[in-house]
């Protein structure tokens, strides 16, 4: 395929006009956390499920919902809990009399922006059943399947201080998400305003601003943006290198990395590296881009060894370790 940056670069000045108005809209409820705004925006570009991390009262499930009524998306929370079925989710058949047949009663799973609230409080069962819908985007009733509506995203949040009674995600499901975002404490500045605007018995709400079509027509342009192959390999080395990372002169970590990352997060590094490119209203991707993106696609994916958990090495450790030493084009 052939690119001419300039026809690119203004079709992205043009389709990302939306990004800018979503933005504002959002600050006027969602005070500071522009860092988890724009993750979440990413991932709806891409159609990359997103996973929050982050200890209660940080404006999780407000963001997510703010961010979905500014687009008039549909939007369904769903609280999990230990008692949860499958059929909570994604529906079951009910038998009606009137006619002597069973129907398909759709659960909140069909809808275009799910959010799963603290998703380890819910057994695997009922979490499969989930990241099953999010992997296939169809569910099955009975003996029918249902396709989901497009576009369909999944944001689920977890707690990281509160393990009791909670069922945390494997690996392989964890994969499943594209990003995982750390949602860090607002600045003193942004913490005053928020209690400011919280005590004041006034709520602000926001204003439809993007329509799907726009969602959609911007999923095609990022898509087309240019991705040089000097970076291509950038992002296939910094992978690699959590599989093999003494071919990069990192010998010490060895040791400390069971498991590196997947090709899904190849794919998923390129797929968010435009998107963000797209953001910043350009028409191409530079290594910033993979850089940015690159700790919230690889955190989740790479699993360390019983040694790094007793040196105290985080997955943030290595992957910022990965990055500092794997050459740049």
């Amino acid at each position: 395929m052939s690119y001419d940056v300039r026809v690119i670069n203004e079709l992205v000045q043009q389709e990302s006009a939306f990004a800018e108005r979503l933005l504002g809209e959002v600050g006027r409820v969602v005070i500071g956390q522009k860092y988890m705004v724009e993750r979440i925006l990413i991932g709806l570009l891409t159609g990359g499920h997103v996973l929050l991390e982050g200890v209660p009262g940080l404006a999780k499930t407000l963001t997510v919902k703010t961010v979905s009524d500014c687009f008039a998306l549909r939007f369904r929370r769903i609280q999990f809990t230990p008692d949860l079925l499958p059929a909570d989710i994604v529906g079951t058949t009910i038998y009606r009399p009137q006619t002597h047949e069973f129907v398909a009663k759709r659960g909140p799973i069909f809808a275009n922006l799910v959010l799963a609230d603290e998703i380890n409080r819910a057994p695997a069962k009922v979490q499969s059943a989930l990241l099953e819908a999010m992997q296939e985007r169809q569910v099955t009733i009975g003996d029918e399947t249902h396709r989901l509506p497009e576009p369909f995203l999944v944001m689920a949040t977890q707690n990281p201080i509160e393990q009791e009674g909670t069922y945390a995600l494997p690996e392989a499901q964890l994969d499943r998400f594209m990003l995982m975002i750390k949602v860090g404490y607002p600045t003193k500045a942004e913490e005053r305003a928020i209690m400011d605007a919280q005590t004041t018995g006034e709520r602000a709400s926001v204003q439809a601003v993007a329509a799907a079509e726009e969602l959609a027509s911007a999923r095609k342009v990022i898509g087309q943006i240019y991705i040089d192959d000097k970076i291509r390999d950038y992002i296939v080395d910094v992978v690699t290198a959590t599989r093999d990372p003494e071919a990069y002169g990192l010998k010490d970590l060895k040791e400390l990395i069971q498991f590196g990352a997947s090709p899904r997060a190849s794919i998923y590094l390129n797929m968010a590296a435009r998107a963000h490119a797209f953001l910043r209203r350009r028409g191409y991707v530079t290594p910033e881009d993979i850089k940015a993106v690159g700790p919230d696609v690889l955190r989740h994916r790479v699993i360390l060894t019983y040694e790094a958990e007793a040196e105290e090495v985080t997955a943030e450790d290595v992957v910022r370790r990965l990055f500092e030493h794997v050459e740049v084009p």
